[in-house]
């Protein structure tokens, strides 16, 4: 269902290329981050955080190291451990129906969203032919958008688009 795009909150990809083409066209209102990226180099990515919220960091509090603090304040190792994202449920409500004004509520355990926090781990949980097929779909639907998914799957390499 999902890679005809059919999901409770919509099509993904139209989701995301549409903030990644906002991100572009007004890129003083829009910052457009990924996961990976920030894994990779999370200090120059929350300077860029800081930075797009116009609260850039001085060079005081980077001689302080506050940046490394913040990243340790909000790595998935401290997130995971509070006490809040360990219990209880978190509630969506959506729209069931367009224009019906019914609504449908899911509810999901707050721990299910913190799994391993390695990337490329997703492939783990699917076959080798959907991840084979999530590629593709990926690669036609980021086809000459500018948007580049680093997917670090086992089978695959980047999926760029130009």
């Amino acid at each position: 269902m999902f890679c005809q795009g059919i999901n409770e909150f919509g099509p993904f990809f139209d989701h995301v290329l549409g903030y990644w083409r906002a991100s572009q066209e007004k890129s003083s209102k829009i910052l457009f981050l990924q996961y990976e990226d920030f894994k990779e180099d999370i200090d120059s990515h929350l300077k860029k955080l800081a930075m797009f919220l116009g609260v850039p960091f001085t060079n005081e509090e980077e001689k302080q190291e506050v940046v490394e603090e913040i990243a340790k304040i909000c790595s998935f190792e401290n997130m995971k451990d509070l006490e809040v994202n360990k219990k209880g449920e978190q509630t969506f409500r959506y729209p069931q129906e367009t224009f019906s004004g019914k609504t449908k509520t899911i509810e999901i355990l707050r721990e299910a969203f913190f799994r391993k926090a390695k990337t490329g781990d997703w492939s783990n949980y699917l076959t080798p032919s959907m991840v084979e097929r999530l590629e593709k779909l990926i690669q036609e639907k980021l086809e000459n958008s500018g948007l580049t998914f680093k997917l670090f799957s086992k089978t695959s390499k980047d999926i760029t688009s130009t």
